[in-house]
């Protein structure tokens, strides 16, 4: 035999005799555990955001901080959108529930109801390419504003809205205001003023508009300022009858056209004394509080 030969077969000898350890049967893959599928992100309840409110959540832009540290959003409820191959379009079935969802889910986490304070909410849903990744989560989203009359923007916070209207006296609650006019005799501002100051306007509740339309005309805007009439009426204890125009003007203000469109017909309702000033709430005080000034 051949030099070479002799050391092949020592070499086959080697690994004939060299075999696995007990219990190991030489399959490298059957006994590891399975990796989990990968998992999209959904966001969490109950948190605070240093952002300012968006209607679209990406992973990248999330930044949750302690709800004691600064913040301009408070994220209420996370629900669950249904399966569809897109994220829902504004004013869809969809959009609505969700819309829907986050007002009563907004009203029991501040604990009473949000309209009455300087309060707004948003719904906040999955980019696209999230969508298309499995995420069907939506946000409610609640931010304090500076003001609901002249469409104040948000307010940087450094505590949860959590439970903000459990307690009567809140200062989030609207209450009553300095109105002022411009040179056409058109409301100009409506900045807040403390109720035993000297003021000419006060918040008295919220109208529900049913199934009219978003008011543009004269007309249309005649139902509402009708509608608040009756809410003046109850919470000033007059009568709501045709002197009521002799007593004060009204001011009503619904949600913008967007949310109106998702089913949100809520208006908050203002009395107005025009060329009077008032020093207390006319709250059930009934022709002493909001007395015939003219007829």
């Amino acid at each position: 035999m051949s030099g070479l030969g002799a050391a092949g077969l020592a070499v086959l000898a080697l690994g004939a005799g060299c075999g696995l350890p007990e219990g190991v049967d030489g399959n490298l893959t059957d006994d590891w555990t399975p990796i989990a599928a990968p998992t999209g992100f959904t966001p969490a309840a109950a948190t605070c955001h240093a952002a300012a409110y968006a209607p679209v959540g990406t992973r990248s832009a999330y930044e949750q901080v302690d709800c004691a540290r600064a913040h301009r959003s408070e994220t209420v409820y996370v629900g669950q959108y249904p399966d569809a191959p897109a994220p829902p379009e504004p004013a869809s079935a969809a959009a609505s529930q969700a819309y829907r969802t986050c007002d009563l889910k907004t009203a029991a986490y501040v604990g009473g109801p949000w309209r009455n304070a300087r309060l707004w909410i948003g719904v906040t849903h999955p980019s696209a390419a999230a969508w298309t990744g499995g995420a069907r989560w939506f946000r409610c989203e609640l931010v304090e504003v500076s003001s609901v009359e002249d469409g104040g923007g948000a307010v940087q916070r450094s505590a949860s809205l959590k439970g903000a209207l459990a307690q009567p006296g809140s200062p989030l609650l609207l209450t009553c205001y300095a109105v002022k006019l411009d040179a056409s005799g058109s409301i100009d501002s409506m900045p807040p003023a403390t109720c035993t100051a000297k003021h000419n306007a006060e918040f008295v509740g919220v109208w529900n508009a049913g199934n009219l339309a978003y008011p543009k005309t004269d007309a249309q805007w005649v139902k509402f300022h009708d509608g608040c009439r009756s809410v003046i009426a109850s919470y000033a204890g007059v009568p709501n009858d045709a002197d009521q125009q002799y007593r004060t003007g009204v001011v009503s203000l619904p949600g913008g056209a967007d949310v109106w469109a998702l089913g949100d017909h809520a208006v908050r309702c203002y009395l107005w004394v025009d060329g009077a000033t008032l020093t207390a709430s006319v709250k059930g005080k009934g022709d002493a509080g909001l007395p015939i000034l003219y007829k």
